[in-house]
């Protein structure tokens, strides 16, 4: 059985915007390097691989939670043209948990960073969505 979640991969075609994004959240970055070849072909079945693959930590978080970014330079990235859909099968959004929503959603807004939808009250929480990187759905959610 699981202890804790690890880490969520985001696959991203602007490497400098996604650190801003979540530079803006609290990460930091710990860990940039290149993969390529053996074994990382074989384990992610992506022949040929080059990317850059750099590992963002939340500061002042426990346990230490992990976003990390992939940028292919080979092969060519794939990109996703439903992945604003929330509709669609497979991996919905992330959420991270904030002491002020109000306070982030503004700061993020205040660096560019645009919400989804109104803040709104479901399950005993605060909740919004963000428009990350690439377009992933990023979600804020304040426990009441």
């Amino acid at each position: 059985m699981i202890t804790r979640f690890d880490h969520l991969t985001i696959v991203v075609q602007d490497l400098d915007a996604a650190k801003r994004f979540f530079g803006v959240l609290g990460f930091r970055e710990d860990i940039n390097v290149v993969i390529s070849g053996e074994p990382f072909a074989s384990y992610m079945g992506v022949p040929g691989i080059e990317a850059d693959h750099v590992t963002l930590v939340a500061e002042g978080v426990e346990p230490r939670t992990e976003i990390q970014l992939l940028h292919y330079r080979a092969p060519p990235m794939m990109p996703d043209p439903h992945i604003r859909d929330l509709r669609k099968i497979g991996l919905n959004h992330i959420c991270f948990s904030v002491d002020d929503i109000a306070k982030v959603v503004a700061e993020m807004q205040s660096h560019g960073f645009a919400t989804k939808n109104d803040v709104m009250d479901f399950h005993a929480r605060k909740l919004v969505f963000l428009e990350g990187p690439e377009g992933v759905t990023i979600e804020l959610s304040e426990w009441h």
